[in-house]
């Protein structure tokens, strides 16, 4: 199921630390469901090998920068679907995508950066623009509002 998980080396993205404390000391996140043992962004987290999408995510506050593939509209369903969970996903704008008005449409709150986040240790900035997008128990409509990574 690795497929599933990492399609290349160039799909992982390392969230840039800054952000995910600026994000953790708000949800105070307890899995990371797409991660190595090297990059786990919390203790509890699955790897390629625990397949997080077969795995229930309930009663978690998830942080999940999925891989940045064609797989990641497994993640973001999942994500969408998943029971008893806060899911907050950080993941490329792409608005012109099936998975983006299927799911992330339908969100809690999306936040767009307004800067291009440098990713894992690479000196220059990401080719697109990210976003932060939030699923938790539904209140009927999505905020959308900008911020600084």
């Amino acid at each position: 199921m690795g497929s599933i998980h990492f399609e290349s080396r160039s799909n992982e993205w390392g969230t840039p630390q800054a952000l995910f404390d600026k994000l953790n000391s708000e949800f105070d996140f307890t899995l990371d469901p797409c991660a190595t043992d090297e990059n786990a962004k919390c203790k509890r987290h699955f790897t390629v090998k625990d397949n997080g999408l077969a795995k229930s995510w309930e009663g978690e506050r998830v942080f999940m920068n999925p891989p940045y593939g064609r797989q990641i509209r497994h993640w973001i369903k999942k994500a969408f679907e998943e029971k008893g969970a806060t899911v907050v996903c950080l993941i490329p704008a792409r608005t012109d995508t099936r998975y983006w008005h299927d799911y992330c449409m339908q969100a809690d709150e999306i936040r767009l950066i307004k800067v291009r986040l440098k990713f894992g240790d690479s000196k220059n900035s990401a080719p697109f623009p990210s976003a932060i997008v939030i699923f938790k128990e539904r209140t009927g409509s999505s905020i959308f509002r900008s911020v600084n990574s």
